[in-house]
C-alpha cells in the first residue's frame, strides 16, 4: 500500500512538470505560426533571347541578344535609407501556415541591360524615315548594337513580384539555449513582371515607361543561418523563366516589345523571425 501511495505521489508531481517542459520547449523557425521577413541584394545572369519591337511603321526582331544585370558598386548606398532601393534588391515576408511549409510574398528588383557592342541580326520591317540606319525589309541582316543608335533596358526595374511556396527543414540547432540553427529551404514561385523600360530607337530616347509586362515562374533553394532564434542570414539560388508579353516602350502609345528568356540569380539577405502561435502545437517537430 505504501508503495502504491508513493508511486501515486510521484506521478502527481512528475506529470505536471513534464507538461510544463513540453510547453516551454524552444521555438523553431520551421514550426507552424512562424512569421519571417528579410531584405537583401542580388546578382543575375540571363539567357540569350529574341527581342521583338512593334510600333507605328515598324515590326522587327533583334535575334539572340545578350543582356546583363547592373550591380551597384559597394558604397554607403547599401546602408543609406534614402538609397537602399537603388541596387538590385529583394524583399520578402512569409508565414509558416503548417509545420515545415511557408508561404511568402516578395519583390525581386532585378535589372536587365542590353549589352553594347554585340553583333547580331535583324528580321522584320522598318518603314523609311523612322530610323537613320535600319529601314525596309530585313531578313537576317547583320548589325552591331551601338547604344548611341539603339538601346534597350529595364534598369529601374525588371521587377518580379511573386508568390512562393517553400519547404523549410532544420538540420541542426545547438542544444544549449538554441542560439544557433541551420535550415534549408526549397520552393517554387510564380508572379507578375512590372517593367520600367528605357528605349533609344529612331532618334527618340524615352525613359521609365511603366507597364505590367508579363509573368514568371521559378524555382528557389536557400540556406538559412539563424542566431538567437530571431535573426538570420540567408543565401538563395534561383532560376526561372520570364515571359514579357507586352512591355510598353513609349508612354501614351501602342509601341511595345515582346521577349522571353531564362535567368539565374544569387541572393544574400538578412532577416528576422517572429513566433506568432504557441510552439506546443508542433507535435511532429524534433525535440532538441
Amino acid at each position: 500500500m505504501k508503495k502504491v501511495l508513493l508511486i501515486s505521489i510521484l506521478l502527481i508531481v512528475t506529470v505536471p512538470v513534464m507538461g510544463q517542459r513540453k510547453k516551454s520547449k524552444p521555438k523553431n523557425s520551421y514550426a507552424r505560426g512562424t512569421l519571417n521577413f528579410y531584405w537583401g541584394y542580388n546578382r543575375e545572369a540571363y539567357t540569350r533571347s529574341d527581342l521583338q519591337l512593334i510600333g507605328s511603321g515598324y515590326d522587327f526582331t533583334i535575334n539572340k541578344i545578350q543582356a546583363n544585370d547592373r550591380p551597384e558598386p559597394f558604397s554607403s548606398t547599401y546602408i543609406n535609407p534614402k538609397k537602399i532601393t537603388v541596387p538590385q534588391f529583394n524583399i520578402r515576408i512569409g508565414y509558416n501556415f503548417w509545420n515545415n511549409w511557408n508561404l511568402s510574398l516578395g519583390y525581386d528588383h532585378m535589372k536587365y541591360i542590353l549589352s553594347n557592342g554585340q553583333q547580331t541580326s535583324i528580321n522584320g520591317y522598318i518603314a523609311p524615315g523612322i530610323d537613320d540606319l535600319w529601314e525596309g525589309e530585313m531578313n537576317g541582316q547583320p548589325v552591331t548594337i551601338n547604344d548611341k543608335h539603339f538601346h534597350y533596358e529595364n534598369s529601374d526595374g525588371l521587377n518580379y513580384i511573386r508568390l512562393q511556396l517553400s519547404r523549410v527543414d532544420q538540420w541542426y540547432r545547438t542544444r544549449r539555449n538554441g542560439w544557433f540553427a541551420f535550415n534549408t529551404l526549397m520552393g517554387v514561385s510564380a508572379g507578375m513582371i512590372l517593367s520600367y523600360n528605357d528605349l533609344n530607337f529612331g532618334g527618340e530616347f524615352t525613359r521609365r515607361t511603366i507597364s505590367a509586362s508579363g509573368y514568371g515562374v521559378s524555382g528557389h533553394i536557400g540556406l538559412r543561418f539563424e542566431f538567437w532564434r530571431h535573426l538570420f542570414l540567408q543565401t538563395n539560388l534561383a532560376g526561372g523563366f520570364l515571359h514579357q508579353t507586352r512591355v510598353r516602350t513609349r508612354p501614351g502609345g501602342t509601341d511595345h516589345a515582346k521577349q522571353k528568356f531564362g535567368y539565374i540569380a544569387s541572393e544574400t539577405a538578412i532577416g528576422v523571425l517572429f513566433y506568432i502561435r504557441p510552439t506546443n502545437d508542433c507535435n511532429s517537430c524534433p525535440h532538441w
